[in-house]
């Protein structure tokens, strides 16, 4: 269906005007509300930065509340209100819409604006528009600052919004519904989806700690020094105006950073982070496995196994393990070379190795890989829903609108 006959179908035949948001409803900038003002009970209270860090589109409560006395000097958010962030140091946070649903009344502070939707607009249906190109590209002429970027509420209430039907609120309320209804069909079968993503990751979890726990005695113990051969003197790190650009990749600590032209490596090795913040965060695996031609520089060490078992095997470890023992530096965590070898690995049968990695590869691939189980999936659905709502909130413009 292309998409004239899809608005004409969903239309029937009305018209879309776009509308600057001010006039759709009151804009209000929040005052004050910083995180030491977080209590563990009280009125609930929406942060500007949870928008784009905690909440979806929508929520019936809040992840934070504030004392009485305090919210009496905010700015108050009423069921059905959307808070929009107005700052943040990437645009495309800036500009974010959460619709509060809940019963109680919230409050909000500084660098979040209060839309209190009119008699035309459905807060949900902007929420949604919010997230298309269309309003990126809005936005992006009312931003200012370089470090920290600002769309101010004043500027906010400039944005050109497509309205359905707006001679009739009744029937432009109803289409907007629908855009919604669909929209939140898509939007649930993904959450779905991640839920269940998310509890094969913890499956995967206990399955991979329970493989790789061992009674005492059980096997013997060999310090990672004694399994893999460690090629960190070939290492060559290269300063970003020096890279020439190419297809090959060029490792740090945490993945690829950049391609270059050249290689140094040439196989199947095991890449574990020798500094940074990561080591002690764990948000991304700090032991990863590469293959092929490869450039790696000094923020991470270069280990080389026998086996594809002994490597995975190794790597799985390392990843399900407390490394802290072994870490040195506060400011700087860093894993050097002497206390990446003294790391004790349990050390079975390489039969038992290969069946281990063998279970583990598997749910690894269901979790984790983009091109198989349910991350493929997610990955499918996010591109299906994307495509409708552009689909469905890609009004046409007319002339005067697009100059």
């Amino acid at each position: 269906m292309s998409k004239t006959s899809f608005w004409e179908k969903l239309l029937g035949g009305v018209d879309v005007e776009w509308k600057v948001l001010g006039t759709l409803g009151e804009l209000v900038r929040g005052n004050g509300l910083q995180k030491k003002d977080f209590a563990e009970t009280g009125v609930p209270a929406i942060h500007y930065g949870q928008i784009y860090t905690y909440y979806g589109l929508s929520t019936i409560e809040t992840k934070s509340f504030v004392s009485p006395d305090l919210a009496k000097q905010l700015k108050k958010v009423d069921k059905g209100d959307v808070v929009i962030t107005n700052t943040s140091e990437n645009l495309e946070d800036v500009g974010k819409a959460l619709v509060y649903l809940g019963e109680r009344q919230a409050v909000t502070g500084g660098h979040a604006t209060i839309l209190k939707p009119g008699k035309y607009l459905l807060g949900k249906y902007f929420a949604y528009f919010s997230q298309t190109d269309e309003f990126a590209d809005e936005k992006r002429k009312y931003a200012k600052g370089a470090k920290v970027i600002d769309v101010s509420a004043k500027d906010m209430a400039k944005i050109k919004i497509p309205i359905p039907c707006p001679e009739s609120p009744k029937k432009s309320l109803e289409i907007q519904a629908e855009i919604v209804r669909i929209l939140d069909a898509f939007a649930a079968l993904t959450a779905a989806l991640t839920a269940e993503l998310n509890s094969r990751k913890q499956q995967y979890n206990y399955y991979r700690d329970e493989l790789l726990s061992f009674e005492e005695g059980e096997v013997e113990w060999k310090p990672l020094g004694y399994l893999a051969e460690n090629l960190d003197n070939k290492r060559k790190p290269i300063t970003s105006g020096l890279r020439e650009l190419g297809d090959i990749p060029y490792y740090g600590a945490s993945g690829i950073v950049d391609y270059v032209k050249d290689y140094i490596f040439d196989g199947d090795l095991l890449l574990v982070s020798e500094d940074g913040a990561n080591l002690v965060a764990r948000n991304t695996p700090i032991a990863f496995s590469i293959s092929g031609k490869s450039w790696v520089n000094n923020h991470a060490h270069v280990l080389k196994f026998q086996t594809y078992a002994e490597r995975r095997y190794v790597e799985y470890y390392l990843n399900s393990i407390d490394l802290t023992p072994y870490i040195s530096g506060a400011a700087q965590p860093k894993l050097n070379k002497k206390n990446l070898e003294d790391i004790s690995i349990p050390n079975p049968s390489p039969e038992e190795k290969k069946r281990i990695v063998a279970i583990l590869d598997k749910f690894d691939a269901l979790t984790n890989s983009i091109n198989k189980g349910l991350p493929r999936e997610i990955a499918l659905r996010q591109k299906q829903y994307e495509y409708y709502r552009d689909l469905l909130l890609s009004f046409p413009k007319p002339e005067s609108v697009k100059a």
